[in-house]
C-alpha cells in the first residue's frame, strides 16, 4: 500500500518524539536488530493480499506459542556476537593443549574475548534451535518456514551441535575455547550473519503478536470486491489510553464521509483512528477494533498537518491547495485509496474557504474507486452537499453546562452548527484578561 510521508507523519506512524508514536507503542522486539527489521515492515505495508494473509497466520502461530517463547537470545547475545567479529582476534590456532596455553599467555586478552564470546554464540543456537521446533509446522506459511528450515540448515553442523548442547554455567576449558572459537571465527562467519538475520525477522514478527495480545487486537478480515470497503465496529485509536470507539461504514454507495463538530470535539483523533487501523491492517496487524472487514486498499492519503515553508516562501494556503492538487493526481487513477482531509483550507478566509471547499469535494465525489473522510468547520456548505446520495453527513456532539464543555466523542447523523470558540475563549479567562487591559 502506498503512503507517503506527509501521510506517515499525518498519522504518527512515526514520530521525532518516539514515545507518541504508532511505532513506538507497538514495539516489543527484544533486540535492536528486530526493531530495524519491524521499521521495515512498517514502512513497506503490503499491497498484496497473500503476504498479509501469511502475516496474520505466522502472527497467530506465535501467539499460540507465545508463553513458550524462548529467552535464550537477548540484545546482548547479538551485540557480543557482532562485537566478536568486528575485533582484530589474533589467529587461533589448532585446539590442542599447547596450543591453548600459549595462546593464553601470549595473546590473553583475545582469550578471554574469544572464550566470554562463544557462550553467546550457544545461546544464540539454543535459542534459534528452540524457535525452529516450536514453529517449524507443514501448517505454517512457506514465508516463515523457509527461514526456519534455512536456520535449522545453518545450524547442522557437529561443532555447533555440540556447542549447542554444551550445559550452560560452566566454564569453557582452554581447549574448548580454541576449538569452538576457531571454528566460530574461521567458519561461520557468514552463517552466523545469516542466523541473526533471521532471528531478527522473527524478532519483529513476535514484536507484532506481543502488541496484539497485550493491546487485546483483533485481525481484520478482507473481502474480495472490485470496489473500496470498509466496514468495522468499536474502531478505537491505537494510541489512546481511554479511547471512545466508533463504528464506521464506507461503501461505494456511501464512499464519502462529511463530518462537523467543534473544536477539541473529536474530529481529528477519528480520522486518524481511521487511517492507523487501514495502515496496521496492510501489516499483517491486528487491528484496534472489536471487529473489521475491508478492502485491499493501493494506496491512503492525508491532508492533515499542512504546514507553510518560510524558506521556499510559500504560505499555508498555497501548499494546502498544492496537497490537494497532487491528492487528485495521484488518486486519479482507478485504483482503491482512502483519502482523509482534515479542516480544509484554512489557510483562506471564511468566504474563500467555503468556495474552495465546495468545489474540491464536488470534484472528489466523481471518484467512485475511493473512499473519503473530511472534516470541516465550515458547516455551512453541508446543505448544498445534501443532493448528493453517496455523502453522509456526522457531526461529534459537545454540550454546554454551567458554561463548561463537555464532550461526548459519539457521531451522530447530521451536520454541526456549533459556535463554541468565543466560550471557549470566555472558559480560559482570555476575555477577563482583554477587558482588564
Amino acid at each position: 500500500m502506498e503512503l507517503d510521508n506527509t501521510t506517515y507523519n499525518d498519522l504518527s506512524v512515526f514520530q521525532h518524539e518516539e514515545e507518541f508514536s504508532i511505532f513506538h507503542r507497538l514495539c516489543f522486539t527484544r533486540t535492536s536488530q528486530g526493531r530495524d527489521w519491524l521499521l521495515k515492515y512498517f514502512s513497506n505495508p503490503f499491497s498484496e493480499l497473500r503476504p498479509i494473509l501469511d502475516t496474520q497466520q505466522i502472527l497467530r502461530s506465535i501467539i499460540e506459542n507465545i508463553d513458550q517463547w524462548p529467552n535464550d537470545i537477548t540484545n546482548g547475545t547479538l551485540m557480543v556476537i557482532e562485537k566478536f567479529y568486528d575485533s582484530n582476534v589474533d589467529a587461533i590456532p589448532n585446539a590442542n593443549l599447547l596450543h591453548a596455553f600459549t595462546y593464553k599467555l601470549f595473546n590473553g586478552p583475545d582469550f578471554a574475548l574469544v572464550r566470554y564470546s562463544i557462550s553467546h554464540f550457544a545461546d544464540l543456537l539454543k535459542g534459534m534451535t528452540r524457535l525452529v521446533q516450536l514453529l517449524d509446522d507443514d501448517r505454517a506459511p512457506l514465508m516463515i518456514r523457509s527461514y526456519l528450515r534455512r536456520a535449522a540448515d545453518l545450524m547442522n553442523k557437529p561443532v555447533l551441535i555440540e556447542l549447542r548442547e554444551r550445559e550452560r554455567g560452566i566454564q569453557f576449558t582452554w581447549r574448548e575455547t580454541l576449538y569452538f572459537g576457531g571454528y566460530i571465527r574461521d567458519e561461520f562467519r557468514l552463517s552466523a550473519l545469516e542466523l541473526i538475520n533471521i532471528y531478527s525477522r522473527i524478532d519483529a514478527w513476535y514484536s507484532m503478536a506481543v502488541a496484539i495480545k497485550n493491546l487485546n487486537l483483533c485481525f481484520p478480515e478482507f473481502i474480495d470486491h472490485p470496489q473500496p470497503h470498509i466496514d468495522a465496529h468499536s474502531l478505537y485509536h491505537i494510541l489512546l489510553q481511554a479511547p471512545t470507539p466508533y463504528d464506521v461504514k464506507l461503501s461505494p454507495d456511501n464512499n464519502f464521509l462529511f463530518m462537523t463538530g467543534a473544536n477539541m470535539a473529536g474530529k481529528s483523533t477519528f480520522i486518524k483512528a481511521v487511517g492507523s487501523t487501514v495502515f496496521l491492517a496492510h501489516l499483517g496487524m491486528g487491528v484496534p477494533a472489536q471487529s473489521m472487514r475491508l478492502t485491499l486498499f493501493d494506496g491512503l492519503l492525508s491532508n492533515i498537518n499542512v504546514v507553510d515553508n518560510i524558506i521556499k516562501g510559500e504560505s499555508y494556503f498555497f501548499n494546502e491547495v498544492q496537497r490537494i492538487k497532487n491528492t487528485i493526481s495521484k488518486i486519479n487513477d482507478g485504483r482503491k485509496w482512502l483519502v482523509l482531509i482534515d479542516e480544509l483550507f484554512k489557510g483562506t478566509n471564511v468566504q474563500d474557504a467555503m468556495k474552495c471547499s465546495s468545489a474540491v469535494i464536488k470534484g472528489l465525489i466523481k471518484i467512485k474507486s475511493s473512499l473519503f473522510i473530511l472534516s470541516t468547520h465550515l458547516y455551512e456548505i453541508g446543505d448544498e452537499l445534501k443532493q448528493y446520495p453517496n455523502i453522509s453527513f456526522r457531526y461529534f456532539e459537545t454540550s454546554v453546562k454551567d458554561d463548561q464543555l463537555e464532550f461526548s466523542y459519539q457521531l451522530r447523523e447530521g451536520i454541526s452548527n456549533d459556535r463554541l470558540g468565543y466560550l471557549i475563549l470566555k472558559r480560559e479567562k482570555v476575555v477577563d484578561m482583554l477587558e482588564k487591559l
